[in-house]
């Protein structure tokens, strides 16, 4: 580090002055502790969209309910099952049969996640590492033994996931350094918070709860008698619901995170006398009545627009003098910048704190990395992807002890009870991860409003980020650059070609 001791102080210091200049932003930090730390009243925000879940979860649950006793120790209570003329069951299956494999997966899916929090304040790093190198490995092998059981859709299926999870380990790797650190200093941050930890617990518990129910109706509509693509049509709704279901729960989790998390920086810390006694209290309070809205309306889109820009970003990355694949790629990529404008993870720490709707959020948290640069900062950081990464290969384990079994019992059935478990093992895993995640976004948060925050809570992670971001900054200027004099220089040649 002392041959970067200049850009470290340099940054440092423009850092530093950069607060000092912008009062009005520092400012707005300080009120944001004080409205969540408050006893004040806040609005209730996207009420539509807390409406519109809690009827899904109702008309839902009485749904499933009724798909699983259809075929509870007898067949086809209900009549839901008429099966087209001429079709016959080769075999009678009954709900009974596949509600233990689904048992499995959420006990699986489980202990993966309590582990990993377990695991949080020792292991972390080594189990990060270990996820973004076993991933790509893991999803061959299981490409290999689904060709090997003759299931060629998903074999074709995991071996892409397997390409394409290698080719994007392969254009971000220099950036894993700088992610792992960001990683560990938010991991540093939860483990010092151990009643966010026990509020992950809780919420595992709610999710399983909920996903009891879900698995009794995901069995029955696999035991039904149905033709098989009435069945896959009805699994893809109950998994769309489960998806939207678990990424409420994870979001409500990361804006409860994020609000303590950006208390304890604008304390200075987690021992600080004035922090307040409830304030735990308020920060789930407001995630689970006036913020609910916002927190259902983020979650249906949020998650697909990240994973999207990411590839795009990997793709572009290593682009170079293709320019028609480059222009396709740039359209795209500027399409998903936009909505990325109103649809970002940032914007829970936004209503955790100040108590906003989910695109208001969203867009004052983009503007605010925009006119501060930190933008660059958050482009070059992986620790979302990394993460993701971790909840795949949970889902991924929890689908394939679920899918050995079926195997054994049910082989025609393997393909439907494997690809449910796993996504019941990414939501449950999912919990778990999202804890460091809404550390790492408070962390930019706070970075952007007021570096100076992060500056009294760790000076030397401080001096780190400001030095990654003055390299940021100077490499979009020298391609700037590049790119306008390349422009010019296209333009010069084309007046003086002769016509």
């Amino acid at each position: 580090m002392s041959d970067s001791q200049s850009p470290v102080s340099s940054s440092s210091s423009a850092s530093i002055s950069g607060t000092d200049q912008n009062v009005g932003r520092n400012r707005r930090s300080g009120d944001g502790g004080q409205t969540l730390a408050s006893g004040s009243s806040r609005h209730w925000r996207d009420i539509f969209w807390l409406a519109v879940f809690m009827l899904h979860l109702v008309i839902l649950g009485f749904g499933l309910a009724a798909l699983g006793v259809n075929r509870f120790k007898n067949m086809d209570r209900l009549n839901f099952d008429k099966s087209p003329p001429g079709i016959v069951e080769h075999h009678i299956s009954l709900t009974e049969d596949y509600w233990p494999m689904y048992a499995v997966a959420g006990g699986v899916g489980t202990v993966l996640g309590c582990a990993w929090l377990l695991l949080l304040g020792s292991r972390a790093n080594q189990m990060m590492k270990f996820t973004v190198h076993i991933l790509t490995t893991y999803l061959a092998v299981i490409s290999v033994l689904c060709f090997w059981g003759k299931l060629f859709f998903w074999g074709v299926v995991f071996a892409i996931g397997a390409a394409l999870q290698f080719l994007y380990v392969i254009s971000v790797i220099d950036r894993l350094p700088f992610t792992m650190l960001v990683l560990q200093k938010a991991v540093k941050m939860v483990w010092s918070l151990p009643e966010v930890m026990r509020v992950a617990y809780a919420f595992m518990f709610v999710m399983l709860l909920w996903m009891g129910l879900w698995s009794f109706g995901a069995a029955g509509v696999v035991a039904s008698g149905r033709d098989e693509s009435g069945r896959w049509w009805l699994l893809v709704v109950l998994s769309v619901s489960l998806f939207w279901t678990g990424a409420v729960l994870c979001n409500t989790v990361h804006v409860i995170v994020s609000g303590m998390v950006f208390l304890v920086l604008i304390h200075g810390g987690r021992e600080a006398s004035s922090i307040p006694s409830n304030s735990l209290i308020k920060s789930l309070q407001y995630a689970v009545t006036t913020s609910f809205g916002s927190v259902c309306y983020g979650s249906l889109f949020t998650a697909a627009i990240r994973t999207l820009r990411w590839e795009i970003r990997g793709v572009r990355s290593k682009i170079d003098n293709n320019e028609c694949l480059l222009c396709c790629v740039d359209f795209l990529f500027n399409l998903v910048e936009t909505l990325v404008r109103f649809f970002n993870k940032y914007a829970y720490v936004q209503i955790a704190v100040y108590g906003k709707s989910f695109n208001h959020s969203a867009r004052d948290a983009w503007e605010l990395f925009q006119s501060t640069g930190v933008e660059a900062l958050i482009a070059y950081d992986c620790s979302g992807a990394v993460l993701l990464m971790g909840t795949l290969l949970g889902g991924l384990v929890t689908g394939t002890c679920s899918g050995v079994w079926t195997w054994i019992e049910w082989r025609d059935r393997v393909s439907m009870v494997g690809s449910t478990a796993m996504l019941m093992g990414m939501v449950l895993v999912g919990l778990a991860m999202v804890v460091v995640e809404s550390a790492v976004t408070s962390i930019y948060i706070c970075y952007a409003e007021d570096p100076l925050l992060i500056h009294r809570w760790d000076a030397e992670f401080f001096n780190q980020m400001s030095e990654m971001l003055h390299q940021r900054l100077q490499h979009r200027s020298a391609r700037a650059r590049e790119v306008l004099t390349h422009s010019r220089l296209d333009g010069h040649i084309q007046e003086t070609l002769p016509i």
